[in-house]
């Protein structure tokens, strides 16, 4: 059964802002949020789990991207989140440095 064309996106950009907020963006955030706790907390430990939980991260980010009304609002929201991120990362390598 087809969708109904009235819920569908009309407008190219909007549609480009969705799939590629859903699939860069949602990749970038999930990397970038691992890689903070990583920062902050055990790297073996967190880098072995990311494995799995960086792909379900990723999986839900995508599912809430294709559900957002406006793509470039997600593309605003996703690169706050990324700014905080590596804000975070900073400060994490510059409080508990990889070599000490």
């Amino acid at each position: 059964m087809p969708a109904n064309p009235k819920y569908l996106t009309t407008s190219k950009w909007q549609r480009f802002a969705k799939i590629s907020a859903a699939i860069l963006g949602g990749y970038l955030v999930s990397v970038l949020f691992h890689l903070a706790l990583a920062a902050w907390l055990d790297r073996a430990t967190v880098l072995i789990t990311a494995s799995y939980t960086l792909f379900l991260l990723w999986a839900a980010l995508m599912i809430l991207g294709f559900l957002a009304k406006n793509g470039w609002k997600l593309w605003g929201l996703y690169l706050i989140i990324i700014l905080i991120c590596g804000v975070a990362i900073y400060i994490g390598q510059s409080l508990y440095p990889l070599t000490t």
